[in-house]
């Protein structure tokens, strides 16, 4: 009795199980067809920053512009120059906190996310918990909190009002705890251990390039965060103010300027996203070949 095999495909000497060339087809069409959707938002953006004035109104709003022009940027730019504070000094405060809150954070939740995970010690298991529990409160409940404890220790109008709540983001912190779980083995920290390196070295050498996927996922996502805020309730000073408050501020006389504000909408979204593509393709790369096997 001979029993009929079903012949299986390969694709560059790799056999290909539970997929047929139409099933492959299909899922190329749905993913171009979902890209072009996600991508929509993006490319409405930028084409509303070259639309003159009376084109920003037309309803149904339209993908396409009928008569293009630079005016929207040249009129951000003219606004921008005739503020009473530099506008290099909105730039510089943005980048400053941006640069430190981002990297407090990662180092912060690095450090506190290799001993829950590696570094046995009474009550870990209860304060993961508590950092789980967190992440179901809302930002805006924790403000209060927050406002409270910057008061209390004197740092109102100050850039660590805004840079020493982001580093005690929770949501790093459980990230780089799940990542540490599942990715850093065990042995090869004992193995480190064992050739004489100290705990920091082997956090540092071992568990952090092992980890470079959720590190790198960490900083986009603070960094597009600390980018993008604007007005806080412990700033006053308008010398310490970000660039997304000064374009706010500029924008607020009304329908005259939405040209202008729609221009702002590219400029403030352009650096985030040339952050997420330069490290997208590293988080792709690392993904494929930092899993390890007991």
């Amino acid at each position: 009795m001979t029993v009929k095999t079903k012949k299986l495909r390969t694709r560059r000497h790799t056999v290909v199980l539970s997929r047929s060339a139409g099933g492959d087809f299909g899922i190329t069409i749905f993913l171009i067809i979902l890209g072009v959707i996600m991508f929509l938002p993006l490319y409405y953006v930028v084409i509303q920053s070259f639309k003159p004035l009376d084109e920003l109104f037309y309803y149904p709003p339209k993908f396409y512009v009928i008569n293009p022009t630079w005016d929207n940027f040249t009129s951000l730019f003219t606004l921008m120059s005739e503020s009473w504070v530099p506008f290099s000094r909105y730039i510089f405060n943005t980048v400053f906190i941006t640069f430190c809150g981002t990297l407090g954070n990662l180092v912060l939740s690095s450090l506190c996310a290799y001993a829950l995970s590696k570094i046995p010690f009474p009550g870990r298991k209860f304060f993961f918990q508590l950092v789980e529990k967190s992440l179901m409160i809302g930002s805006t409940v924790g403000s209060i909190i927050t406002f409270i404890i910057i008061s209390w220790l004197g740092l109102m109008d100050n850039y660590l009002a805004i840079i020493l709540p982001a580093w005690s983001s929770t949501l790093g912190l459980y990230l780089m705890k799940n990542f540490m779980d599942s990715n850093v083995t065990t042995s090869i920290l004992e193995s480190a251990r064992l050739d004489g390196a100290g705990e920091f070295r082997t956090f540092w050498s071992i568990a952090m390039p092992m980890v470079k996927p959720a590190w790198l996922t960490l900083i986009i996502y603070s960094f597009q965060g600390l980018w993008n805020s604007g007005a806080s309730i412990f700033i006053h000073s308008e010398e310490l103010k970000t660039l997304n408050y000064a374009i706010t501020q500029i924008l607020s006389a009304g329908i005259v300027r939405s040209g202008a504000q729609a221009a702002s909408g590219v400029i403030m979204m352009a650096v985030p996203i040339i952050v997420f593509v330069v490290s997208q393709s590293k988080i792709i790369e690392t993904m494929g070949t930092s899993g390890m096997k007991d």
